[in-house]
């Protein structure tokens, strides 16, 4: 698979399922709208009231599923690494990434609480079960940084 592969899978599917740890709770996960940088890079919004935002600030670690949700559609990516909160001076990745694949993130500015996060993947897996055997790649920060 090339880089440019798999980020046109990445960036053809809108949503993921993120998954972030409480210390209180254990695993909490949820959907979330997506938008996929050249680096892999993943930008999301939520609030800062909600259960992934408290669990990232307080511990950065997250994990996502992107696709295979529907027949048909049986290639996944699995993906571990670091949340960060996009200050403000990082706009204009949100405007320019995120905004692009979701226009009404704009209109979401204006809610209390809104913040961007964004992704550091340390680890991916594709996989795709449409062929036989099955593709797997697997690629840690390093290896995603090298593929060409």
């Amino acid at each position: 698979m090339t880089r440019a592969e798999l980020l046109a899978f990445l960036r053809s599917q809108r949503y993921a399922v993120q998954a972030s740890v409480s210390a209180e709770a254990g695993v909490q996960a949820a959907v979330v709208g997506i938008a996929v940088a050249d680096d892999f890079a993943i930008v999301f919004d939520t609030v800062d009231t909600s259960r992934k935002a408290k669990n990232l600030a307080a511990d950065s670690r997250i994990a996502l599923v992107i696709g295979g949700v529907r027949d048909g559609e049986e290639q996944t990516v699995q993906c571990e690494g670091l949340a960060e909160r996009l200050r403000s001076s990082d706009m204009r990745v949100v405007e320019e990434l995120y905004f692009r694949k979701f226009p009404d993130g704009r209109d979401r500015l204006g809610v209390k609480g809104i913040m961007h996060l964004r992704v550091r993947p340390l680890w991916l897996r594709y996989s795709d079960s449409r062929t036989d055997p099955p593709t797997i790649i697997e690629m840690d920060a390093a290896g995603l940084a090298a593929l060409r």
